[in-house]
């Protein structure tokens, strides 16, 4: 499939930021999408696209985007709801409401807007339109948390659980209707959520065990995201060890956390 018009939310940075780059070498006009409007023009003159500044928790300013895109720019073939946010358990863990890493007022609220909601949003625009025309390639980034937990971050969790939920749900509503849906669950990716620098060279660091199965670098989870998704594909692993956790659970749920605890015990120590 020749993609003529793509739009990746969280463009500025880390996996958007490959997306965007890799999509230009397929020929696609990008859109790129990010709150950080210093880092989404920077990207976007790199790709000779077009950079938006979007607070995509709010549905209104996300329709009006998908509005002024097929107005100005072109058709959207692909959406990719890569924005995402992270924040670590407070000091009392899983009920926290305050982040821990980096600190918030409520990280549950931010977490299921920017997690979720926004996913939401976006199918809400572009649903209706890739239905009228007959299809396009819905992607949400999610993580290999939304499959497993993520220990130390209760709310990362329990959001990316949901938007995996919600991706199964818009495959099996609107799959047979020509819109393609694809959820990624990678594990750790060089990226600022694990607490690496943009452009840095190391694939050395994480934290709260995220480097157990190995880093990859955004550019080659980007790759693998297009590549899978242009074949139809709905789960994207771009870790193989995650299908064989999430089988271990699915098997034996007790015995998966008794395990988890454990590991979260290794990691506190």
């Amino acid at each position: 499939m020749s993609i003529g018009t793509a739009v990746v939310t969280g463009g500025g940075h880390g996996i958007g930021r490959a997306l965007c780059r890799r999509l230009h070498r397929d020929g696609a006009t990008v859109v790129v999408v990010d709150v950080d409007a210093a880092a989404a023009a920077t990207v976007a003159a790199e790709v000779g696209g077009v950079a938006r500044v979007v607070d995509v928790a709010d549905e209104a300013a996300l329709a009006a985007l998908v509005d002024e895109v097929e107005r100005d720019i072109g058709v959207i073939d692909f959406f990719v709801s890569n924005a995402g946010v992270g924040f670590g358990d407070g000091e009392s863990g899983a009920i926290s409401a305050e982040g821990g890493l980096n600190p918030i007022d409520d990280r549950w609220e931010a977490c299921w807007r920017i997690n979720v909601m926004a996913h939401v949003y976006a199918a809400r625009a572009l649903v209706p339109r890739m239905l009228e025309r007959g299809g396009g390639h819905l992607v949400s980034v999610a993580s290999a948390a939304g499959l497993l937990s993520q220990i130390g971050d209760a709310a990362y969790s329990a959001t990316k659980h949901a938007a995996v939920a919600f991706a199964e749900s818009l495959a099996i509503d609107y799959g047979h209707r020509g819109i393609n849906v694809s959820v990624v669950c990678p594990q750790a990716v060089a990226t600022r959520m694990i607490g690496i620098a943009d452009d840095s060279d190391t694939l050395d660091g994480g934290f709260g065990g995220n480097d157990v199965d190995g880093i990859m670098r955004a550019e080659d989870v980007a790759d693998i995201i297009v590549d899978k998704s242009l074949d139809g594909r709905f789960l994207i692993l771009t870790h193989p060890q995650v299908a064989t956790y999430f089988q271990r659970k699915a098997n034996d749920h007790d015995r998966w956390i008794g395990g988890m605890q454990r590991f979260r015990e290794k990691l506190q120590g």
